[in-house]
């Protein structure tokens, strides 16, 4: 994929939402790339937030102690071409808030009220300039509400199960697809409940099926898109 310039000098703010293993991330980060744009993994944020709470034994009911917690709390969404990483108080924590325990825990955090409040100023201020690729769920009704481009991810549920399958794996986690499926479906459950700003962004996003594409063809359609080629 090429740069374009026009996308880029106007610097769009491009949100990208989607269910659980449709690619959100990785077709982000591939996009952001392919424009020289920032990649912001909203997602990535709130699980950083979620492995330092588990590891200081911080429940989500105790709005308090997640005040403090969060007042120590530096997340870094380190550029594409510095490596990527995810940076807890400055430690790498790419890997490790991308475990099952975090997957299963990061929604009782993300819906404490106090946390989205921080986070989204946060992530509001990366993209306030324009320039980004934002993913995450709300992005584009919560977070980005006037980004120039909306983007909704869907696919299957095997197909969805076999790539976070396939992802586990590779980390080394001892799992099975039936194990994998069960939580997507678990989450997608939450996720229902928890859309905070659906209603608000009814129609607006283009919504692509990624079942039988690969991530480079999804990040090519999103691409083309916003450079009014398709």
């Amino acid at each position: 994929m090429t740069n374009n310039s026009a996308v880029t000098r106007h610097k769009w703010v491009i949100a990208i939402d989607g269910v659980v293993g449709a690619g959100k991330s990785t077709t982000a980060r591939w996009v952001a790339d392919a424009l020289c744009y920032r990649h912001i993994d909203t997602g990535a944020m709130y699980r950083a937030v979620t492995l330092a709470a588990i590891r200081k034994e911080v429940s989500a009911s105790d709005e308090l102690a997640l005040a403090q917690l969060l007042d120590g709390l530096n997340i870094e969404l380190e550029p594409q071409h510095l490596g990527g990483k995810i940076r807890l108080n400055r430690e790498d924590v790419t890997d490790a808030i991308r475990m099952p325990e975090i997957s299963r825990r990061v929604g009782s955090y993300a819906d404490v009220p106090l946390v989205r409040r921080a986070l989204v100023a946060q992530q509001q201020a990366m993209g306030a300039s324009g320039g980004v690729v934002a993913d995450g769920r709300d992005i584009g009704s919560v977070v980005f509400p006037n980004a120039d481009l909306k983007v909704l991810l869907i696919a299957d549920l095997v197909t969805r199960a076999e790539r976070r399958y396939v992802e586990l794996t590779k980390k080394g986690v001892n799992t099975s697809k039936a194990e994998v499926e069960e939580d997507i479906l678990v989450r997608d459950r939450a996720d229902a409940e928890r859309d905070y700003g659906a209603a608000r962004d009814a129609g607006q996003a283009r919504v692509l099926d990624t079942t039988t594409l690969t991530i480079k063809e999804q990040a090519e359609r999103i691409v083309a898109w916003a450079c009014g080629t398709e």
